[in-house]
């Protein structure tokens, strides 16, 4: 055991001071099992040990905490592990193509949410929160009976074709008739229609309106939902800036100070030592 002990120095002498369990998991307020885990998980490098057993951390391991930690509340845990695990093993191409698919949804979630405002503002301004007209549509009124499809079609101006599209990507579900099996379009479903057809004229995706829609049907009306928006605006906005702060955590543990090498001897952004 004795033998060991100089190289342990070397490499703590290298990476910077040496932490253990409790000092890692007193600065983040977590237990120190949860730093034994993190290492176990392989979201932290694996750790030497002292003479007598005990693990000696070092700044590498410190600053792959800190970036575990500030890509969790960014990514998400199951994410925030596959950067972790993927860096530690010294594949930074898979890491950050994980980064570019959580931006990537962020992105969706934005443009989605901006698709559902849409279509809350226009249920707001038509006053009627089902089977109304949304302003610049040819139909006016509330149906007072089911609608079929060649009958919605001319509605609002659209071939039966295209409605059976937004039937297959979810904008629209409508009814069959318990005799015929034809489609039935009631008031809700002319509203949704009439909804789609307005948002597609501005440029929106199918499948943004049909989340849009889902959420008008999930929350039993616009009303309900409107309250909601804000507080969905604010959680994609924190996301956003705890995707900054992630960044800035995972590049300080990708590049170690002063040109010193880790992760295996290897400067992640620049290649090896």
């Amino acid at each position: 055991m004795r033998r060991e002990e100089p190289a342990l120095k070397s490499q703590t002498a290298v990476r910077g001071r040496s932490y253990r369990p409790a000092d890692l998991a007193r600065e983040h307020g977590i237990s120190t099992q949860a730093v034994r885990n993190y290492e176990r998980d392989g979201v932290l490098p694996p750790a030497p040990r002292t003479p007598s057993g005990y693990r000696a951390y070092s700044t590498l391991h410190a600053n792959a905490l800190h970036a575990y930690l500030a890509l969790v509340p960014a990514h998400g845990y199951a994410t925030a592990g596959e950067i972790m695990r993927a860096v530690n093993a010294g594949d930074v191409d898979t890491a950050l193509r994980a980064i570019d698919r959580s931006h990537a949804q962020l992105l969706r979630d934005r443009e989605t949410l901006d698709v559902v405002e849409a279509t809350v503002g226009v249920l707001a301004v038509t006053g009627v929160p089902a089977g109304a007209a949304p302003a610049g549509s040819p139909a006016t009124g509330r149906p007072d009976r089911p609608l079929t499809i060649g009958h919605l079609a001319h509605r609002i101006g659209v071939t039966p074709a295209t409605l059976r599209k937004w039937e297959r990507a979810g904008v629209l579900v409508p009814q069959r008739g318990p005799d015929t099996g034809h489609r039935l379009y009631r008031a809700d479903d002319v509203r949704d229609a009439e909804l789609a057809h307005l948002l597609r004229r501005g440029g929106y995706r199918l499948d943004h309106i049909a989340t849009a829609l889902r959420q008008v049907r999930a929350a039993a009306g616009p009303e309900a939902l409107a309250g909601s928006l804000e507080g969905w605006r604010r959680r994609l906005t924190d996301r956003g800036r705890a995707m900054l702060t992630a960044a800035a955590r995972l590049a300080d543990h990708l590049t170690p100070p002063d040109g010193q090498s880790g992760h295996g001897g290897a400067d992640l952004l620049g290649g090896r030592s």
